[in-house]
C-alpha cells in the first residue's frame, strides 16, 4: 500500500522525535536514531520537515535505486557531524551507565554503535568492522579516559565516511511485528544499562539538599536521586571534555576512588557522611581501644587518616 504524505505530516507532529514517521515509511534505522536521541536532539526533527516529500516518494519507490549499485555516496557533512554527535552522545552515556565495565572495552564499543547506526540511516550503510577498528585504536591512545570519546568518534566516522556505500536494493522487508520486536530490543539493549546504573549506587550521592527522599522506599530513592544527578554528571564529564573544567589527574582521582572504599561510602557522597563515616570507622579502629590487633588498627587508622585527608582536606583548606 502506498504511503500517504499527509499521514507522514502528521506522524511527524504528533510522534516526530520517537521516529513515528520513520517507522511509517520504512526507516527503521532512522526511527531507531530518533527514539534513541530524541530527534536528533531536536534539530534533527525539525529538519524531517524539508525531507518528507522525497522520502514518502521513495518508500513509494519513485526513482530507479538499481543504478546506485557499485557507485559511491556523496560525502555527507552533515551525516559526518551526525556521527561525530550520536558516537560522543553514546560513549558518554557508556561513561555514566557503565562505571564499572573497563572504559576501554565499553567507551569505544558505545561509541562504534553510534556511529554505525548514523551511518545506516537512508539508502547508505558502512562496513562495521572498519568502524570499531577506528574506534578502539582512538580509545587505546588515549587509555580509555572519558576525553576518549570525542576522537574516537571522530576517527570511527571518518571510517565510516571512507566506506560508505549504498545498500543493495530489493532486500525483503519483514513484517510491522518483527520491526517492531527487532526495534524493541534495540532500544532495550541501549536503554537497560542506563536504567541497571540509575539503580546502582545512587544512595547518599545527592546529600543534603535531597533530605527529603529518606521518606521515600529505598528503591524509587534510589531512582530518584540518580535520574536527578543524571544531567549534573552529564554535564560535568561535557564540560571536562569541552576544556571548560580542568580534569583531575589520574592519581588524584584513582586517590579519591580509594578513598571513598576505604571510608566505605560511594563515591560522591556529601560531606556530611564522609565526616559521619570517617568519625565511626576512628572510634572502631582507634589503637587504644584495639590493644589485641594493635598492628592492623594502627594499619587501619593510618588509612583512615589518609583517606579523610583526600576527601575533607581540599573542602577545609577552601573553608579556610
Amino acid at each position: 500500500m502506498g504511503k500517504r504524505l499527509l499521514v507522514a505530516y502528521g506522524l511527524w507532529a504528533l510522534g516526530g522525535p520517537l521516529g513515528l514517521h520513520h517507522l511509517y515509511l520504512g526507516r527503521d534505522s532512522h526511527a531507531l536514531l530518533w527514539m534513541l536521541t530524541l530527534g536528533g536532539f531536536g534539530a534533527g526533527w525539525l529538519g524531517d520537515l524539508w525531507h518528507l516529500p522525497g522520502w514518502v516518494a521513495a518508500a513509494n519507490g519513485a526513482g530507479p535505486p538499481g543504478q546506485r549499485v557499485g557507485s559511491v555516496p556523496a560525502l555527507s557533512a552533515l551525516r559526518l557531524v551526525g556521527q561525530v554527535a550520536v558516537g560522543t552522545y553514546f560513549g558518554l552515556a557508556a561513561a555514566l551507565a557503565l562505571p564499572w565495565v573497563p572504559q576501554l572495552l565499553a567507551q569505544p564499543l558505545a561509541v562504534g554503535l553510534g556511529v554505525l547506526l548514523v551511518s545506516s540511516v537512508g539508502d547508505q550503510a558502512s562496513e562495521a568492522p572498519s568502524i570499531f577498528a577506528a574506534a578502539f585504536l582512538a580509545s587505546l591512545l588515549f587509555q580509555g579516559r572519558v576525553l576518549a570519546v570525542l576522537p574516537s568518534s571522530l576517527a570511527a566516522s571518518i571510517a565510516a565516511q571512507r566506506r560508505r556505500r549504498y545498500k543493495r536494493p530489493g532486500a525483503p522487508r519483514p513484517r510491522l511485528p518483527a520491526r517492531l520486536y527487532h526495534l524493541g530490543l534495540a532500544y532495550l539493549a541501549f536503554a537497560a544499562p542506563l536504567a541497571y546504573g540509575v539503580l546502582s549506587g545512587a544512595a547518599g550521592v545527592l546529600g543534603p539538599p535531597l533530605r527529603w527522599l529518606g521518606a521515600l522506599p529505598a528503591l524509587p530513592r534510589a531512582v530518584a536521586e540518580r535520574l536527578l544527578l543524571l544531567p549534573l554528571r552529564a554535564g560535568r564529564i561535557l564540560a571536562k571534555l569541552l576544556g571548560f573544567v580542568s580534569p583531575e589527574p589520574s592519581g588524584w582521582s584513582e586517590r579519591r576512588q580509594r578513598a571513598y572504599k576505604v571510608l566505605g561510602i560511594p563515591p560522591g557522597a556529601a560531606p556530611e557522611d564522609v565526616h559521619r563515616s570517617y568519625r565511626e570507622l576512628v572510634k572502631l579502629w582507634h589503637p587504644d581501644h584495639n590493644r589485641h590487633r594493635a598492628e592492623e588498627a594502627e594499619r587501619r587508622f593510618i588509612e583512615l587518616q589518609e583517606a579523610y585527608e583526600v576527601l575533607a582536606g581540599p573542602r577545609r583548606a577552601a573553608g579556610g
